[in-house]
This record gives structure tokens, sequence and C-alpha cells, in this order.
């Protein structure tokens, strides 16, 4: 049988027809948590925002660190389902300000 060509000519073997590969959302129970800041702009209006994936926190915690972020950056943003968002470009300001707090931060993306 001839393995199903996908998006971008990425060809999947071994998989059932509309099955999505199984993702792991919590994180490692042997390590520290995998903070990662990346950048999005889908589903914004072209606008970019500055995405932080991974932090280990109880949403309280969350909102309380997303405000000194926000602080930090000087602009506006918000907490949605477990990431924190700030509106622009502000990735490598927020890993030096992150792995200053302790966290193990990576910038993602390009």
């Amino acid at each position: 049988m001839k393995p199903k060509a996908t998006f971008r000519g990425v060809v999947l073997r071994n998989a059932r027809p509309g099955a999505s590969p199984p993702r792991s959302a919590a994180p490692r129970a042997g390590g520290p948590a995998r903070v990662r800041v990346g950048r999005e702009v889908a589903g914004r209006g072209g606008k970019g925002v500055t995405v932080i994936h991974g932090l280990p926190l109880e949403p309280p915690a969350l909102e309380e660190l997303a405000g000194r972020l926000k602080r930090l950056c000087g602009a506006g943003g918000a907490v949605r389902e477990g990431t924190i968002e700030i509106q622009g470009e502000h990735r490598d300001r927020l890993v030096a300000e992150l792995v200053r707090l302790g966290y193990e931060a990576k910038r993602a993306g390009g």
C-alpha cells in the first residue's frame, strides 16, 4: 500500500486516518518544566503576540506573573488556558526575566 501524502508533502506511516499524534501537555515528571516563549499571529488579524507556554503555576499565581511581565514590557495581555499572552514582540526581554526569576525558559520559533 502506498503511503498517503499529507499537508506540505509530509508522509505519515502507520497512522490511522483522522488520528492525531499523541501529545503530552503535562511537564515531564523527572525534570523541570519546559517554559517556551514564542510568537503567534494566527487568529489575531495579523497582530503578533508573545505567548508563554509551560509555566507550572496555579491560575492566581499565573495572573500575578502576567501582570508583572506586562508592566515590564509596557504592553497589554491576557492569561488564556494556562498560557500568558503579551501583546507585541517581547521574546528576548521575557526570556531574560523568566530566567532571572528561576524558570528554565527558552525562546521558541525563529
